[in-house]
This record gives C-alpha cells, sequence and structure tokens, in this order.
C-alpha cells in the first residue's frame, strides 16, 4: 500500500486508534493506504481474539491484506448497512479531505458515504490550513482529452498519472484513467466538488467534503481525536 511522509508510528497509532471503536457484531469499511492497513491489522487481532465482524473493503489491496488478517469478507450488496466506516487520506483540513492517492477514491467515497460513522486516519504531515494537494479524479479512458479539457476550464492542471513499475498509465480496480489536477490552494471545496462531479466522463473525484465524523491524528505518542 503506498505510504508518504508522517512515521510509521504516528500511522500506527491513528489506525490502532480508530480501530477501537469497532465492536462485535458491526459491519466496517475498510479503506486504503498505509495508515489504514495499521487500522486493518488491529482489527485482524481484535478477530483472532474473538470479536466477531465483516468488513467490506474498498481496494484489490485492502482486500488482500483483511484476508491476510483473518477479517470475514461481505460487500455492499450483502448488507443492509455499514456501521463503520475507517479510512486515509492524502491531505486534510477542517472536516475536508482530498484522497485518491492510491487509486481508490471511487470505491471507498461510496463504501464511507455509506457508513453511519466514517473515521478519517492520518498522521500529523496530512494536515493543512487550506487545501492544496492535486486532486485525483478518475475517468473513463476514452474521455480522457475532454475532462481535462473541462479540468483546465475551471483552473485546474490535470496531469494523467503514470504507473511506476510498468510502462503506461495506472489503471485503476474499476478499469479507468487517474488524473491529478492541479488548482493551488482550494479556497471552496465544496463549489469545486459540484464542478467537477458535473463533468461528463468523470467517475468520481477525491474530494471528501463533510463526510467525515472523526479525524485520529497519529503522532509518535499516541493520537489526537478531532
Amino acid at each position: 500500500m503506498k505510504s508518504t511522509g508522517g512515521s510509521d508510528e504516528a500511522k500506527r497509532n491513528a489506525g490502532e486508534s480508530a480501530a477501537e471503536a469497532v465492536k462485535d457484531g458491526m459491519v466496517v469499511g475498510l479503506g486504503t493506504g498505509s495508515t489504514a492497513a495499521h487500522a486493518i491489522r488491529a482489527i485482524g487481532r481484535a478477530v483472532d481474539a474473538g470479536m466477531d465482524i465483516r468488513g467490506v473493503p474498498t481496494s484489490f489491496q485492502s482486500r488482500q491484506l483483511a484476508r491476510k488478517e483473518g477479517i470475514p469478507l461481505t460487500d455492499l450488496d450483502s448488507v443492509s448497512e455499514i456501521d463503520l466506516a475507517i479510512d486515509g487520506t492524502d491531505q486534510f483540513a477542517g472536516g475536508s479531505l482530498i484522497k485518491g492517492g492510491g487509486a481508490a477514491h471511487a470505491r471507498e467515497k461510496v463504501v464511507d458515504s455509506a457508513a453511519k460513522r466514517f473515521l478519517v486516519v492520518a498522521d500529523p504531515s496530512k494536515e493543512a490550513e487550506r487545501l492544496d494537494h492535486p486532486v485525483p479524479v478518475e475517468v473513463l479512458p476514452p474521455a480522457r482529452t475532454t475532462v481535462a479539457a473541462d479540468i483546465r476550464e475551471l483552473g485546474g492542471e490535470p496531469t494523467l498519472r503514470e504507473a511506476e513499475r510498468k510502462d503506461g498509465p495506472v489503471v485503476t480496480d474499476n478499469g479507468n484513467l487517474v488524473l491529478d489536477c492541479s488548482f493551488g490552494e482550494i479556497h471552496s471545496p465544496r463549489e469545486l466538488t459540484r464542478s467537477l462531479a458535473s463533468i461528463p466522463g468523470v467517475v468520481e473525484h477525491g474530494l471528501f467534503v463533510g463526510m467525515a465524523d472523526e479525524i485520529h491524528v497519529g503522532t509518535d505518542d499516541g493520537a489526537e481525536i478531532r
């Protein structure tokens, strides 16, 4: 899973803090990323100790890790509701997030928005006074050029995300491409959310505005709940 910024100890403390909210009988959304991975491992230890939960993974990576940790898995079609979702973030400012560093933001948004409670896990390097991280936008492959043009009209600069260990672009679990879109400082995340969502060919974008119920910020000494 992608790992950037922050110490592993801070990430572990954030993930384990959020995992404490998981209770017997819950259906839990399992997020993607290095900090969410610590939550998944902590949940796995609780399952090994006898806790009865079911997990809904948000990506191939989180599914594989949850299986390794012995967490029983299900999907959205098989449950009536998700009690709790735990997921990471690439940047947060107040209650607004930018996600999608692992190219899983479309499935993450579906699961996180369906949950009764959405807990974000992060290390201090992810916090900003105002969002300015590039916004990942998942697009249908045939629409890449037209979506890029529309994003430029919004004042963004789109860059096709290239794979690191293969030739060509990153392909999401859904079979789509990702444009990383730089807007500089985002003064109105909610307005940009609406604008990106209205572009034909956009599957989903990485702005998560007003969705988080708690943000567990880990440090080397513990975790603070915002």
